[in-house]
């Protein structure tokens, strides 16, 4: 019996749990398009012609576009306050008959990834949960988790770069505008896991091309991605009667994982109840508050109080004889002295 059942996460993000256990709740009540309670139902767009690489494709829309929209501050378009995210397809893509019961569609992936994910999925509806999540050795989410990862999230646009940020393990995505990729692999010696995303703009749509990332997956209950993943996307900000949502369209290449290239949709949209209690992005990390780690059979498990290896979210930092030295200032013994 495993100790999965509960897990401590760090206090400072408190204020994102319950929109992320709503949201997983809609996710795993969905038959098809994970949309959950976000209203319109999104619809992935396949590009107008297939492409052999992601580089192709991205010229044939810069292209297009005549070399993109050069904004001013007066026109660039804002994606301001606070974000959710607001469903996704990409199960549409990799299982049939939906998240309960449902099965890997086979002719997706390649041989080798299909058959892990085949496994994965094994383990979801027989046990109930996947067996190991790499988020246990506090990874980030990386690329394509970072689409649907659901904590909050800015969206900041100027006129050279655009800056994404999801407060889960402070993921920043940083995309060049209107410049050409530098091989960030050959200067660090190894991928990363937001790789390197150059985008411009067309009218009011941002497009972007993403390359470079470190092997990751969708969600621990999704396939794995390898270290040849790379994204073409289109960013939206688009109206559904009264709605405001955020769509990207997605086009993923991966010569590793899939036979051929695949189309997903993301939204997110508008959370100004959190903008009204004044919420604000956090820096989150987990090296002094998680208590997962990975167990001696491969498996995510927890420490529990008590026991050798727990880390309290709300204990002292390496001088507790000292006033003011835990997190948490509201439950500080100190204070009481």
């Amino acid at each position: 019996m495993h100790k999965r059942l509960y897990t401590r996460l760090p206090f400072t993000c408190v204020a994102t749990i319950l929109t992320g256990l709503s949201l997983w709740l809609a996710a795993t009540t969905a038959t098809a398009q994970i949309n959950g309670f976000t209203g319109p139902v999104l619809e992935a767009i396949s590009p107008e012609r297939e492409f052999a690489t992601s580089d192709e494709h991205y010229q044939y829309l810069l292209d297009k576009a005549n070399g993109g929209t050069k904004h001013t501050w007066e026109t660039l378009p804002r994606w301001d306050g606070l974000w959710y995210t607001a469903g996704n397809n990409h199960m549409d893509l990799f299982i049939d008959g939906g998240l309960r019961g449902g099965t890997v569609k086979e002719g997706v992936l390649t041989p080798a990834y299909e058959a892990a994910y085949k496994e994965r999925w094994r383990q979801q509806q027989e046990d109930g949960q996947v067996g190991y999540d790499r988020l246990t050795h506090c990874e980030p989410a990386g690329m394509p988790r970072w689409l649907l990862e659901p904590y909050n999230h800015e969206f900041i646009n100027t006129l050279n770069e655009s800056w994404f940020i999801n407060d889960f393990a402070n993921s920043i995505r940083r995309i060049y505008i209107n410049k050409e990729h530098t091989n960030l692999a050959e200067m660090n010696g190894a991928h990363s896991w937001f790789g390197d995303t150059i985008g411009f703009w067309d009218g009011e749509k941002l497009i972007t091309n993403t390359k470079y990332l470190r092997p990751a997956d969708f969600t621990r209950w999704s396939p794995m991605t390898s270290n040849q993943l790379e994204t073409v996307e289109t960013w939206e900000l688009k109206q559904f009667g009264e709605e405001t949502r955020l769509v990207v369209q997605v086009t993923m290449y991966d010569k590793h994982a899939f036979l051929k290239p695949l189309n997903f949709v993301y939204a997110f949209r508008p959370a100004p109840e959190l903008e009204e209690i004044g919420y604000r992005v956090q820096h989150w990390e987990c090296e002094d508050s998680s208590n997962s780690y990975l167990d001696e059979n491969g498996l995510t498990n927890f420490y529990l109080p008590g026991e050798p290896g727990y880390k309290d979210p709300r204990g002292a930092t390496l001088f507790p004889e000292l006033p003011g030295q835990t997190p948490d200032p509201f439950s500080d013994p100190t204070l009481e002295q």
